[in-house]
């Protein structure tokens, strides 16, 4: 679904989700205060103004009562932070998400009304921390203390085998199992434990992370 999204704050968070909601076939309007940032993101979007996030007159004047969510991305001055929050909800914005430097800002986003609170610096932490013990994980989602989703490229050891005989399912032994399935453009939901996989697929894989290394490992062994 096509939807309307205001950015409002043109760091590097808020120029890679700007980037990415239009790279996504979403609306986007990208409003920063220094126009070296509006600049810098110009060619690769439609829209990006250099205004003041903090004004509402300008604000409205902009359209951003009408959008279907605004992302509040500024970093560097929680004063800015907290004023456009509270503008973007006085507004009516449906959705207004807003990035949290450390907890204090964050349970003042929460206090004033902001629909979801995003702590990047302290995801990535975490994500970097989870991806030293599932090191063959190109990507990783914590969704738990030591649980996760893990994005594993096709491994030399895992081509040409079943994905049953690999370990993976709720009969491998490990407990880890396979959401989807990536080959090429085309994406299996839930595959086939008979799936043989091939080489360039993309498995995302759910489990403990202890769990989804050992599959790993044993792979490499008998591979």
């Amino acid at each position: 679904m096509r939807r309307q999204v205001a950015v409002l704050g043109l760091g590097r968070f808020g120029v890679s989700v700007a980037t990415t909601l239009h790279e996504m076939g979403n609306d986007v309007l990208a409003l920063d205060n220094d126009e070296r940032n509006v600049m810098g993101v110009a060619s690769r979007l439609a829209r990006a103004v250099q205004a003041d996030a903090t004004n509402e007159a300008v604000l409205k004047d902009l359209g951003v009562k009408d959008c279907d969510a605004a992302i509040v991305s500024m970093g560097s001055s929680i004063e800015a932070s907290v004023m456009s929050t509270i503008l973007a909800k006085k507004l009516g914005v449906r959705c207004v998400i807003a990035r949290a430097n450390n907890d204090l800002h964050g349970s003042i986003l929460e206090k004033i009304g902001a629909d979801i609170v995003v702590h990047p610096e302290r995801e990535m932490g975490i994500r970097t921390a989870h991806s030293m013990t599932v090191r063959d994980a190109a990507d990783y989602m914590p969704v738990g203390h030591k649980y996760g989703v893990v994005k594993l490229p096709a491994l030399p050891c895992l081509i040409g085998k079943r994905l049953s005989t690999s370990g993976f399912g709720p009969r491998g032994g490990y407990g880890v199992a396979v959401l989807l399935l990536q080959r090429k453009n085309e994406v299996s939901v839930s595959p086939d434990l008979n799936e043989i996989v091939r080489d360039g697929d993309v498995l995302i894989v759910c489990g403990e992370d202890d769990q989804i290394e050992r599959l790993v490992d044993e792979a490499k062994r008998k591979g």
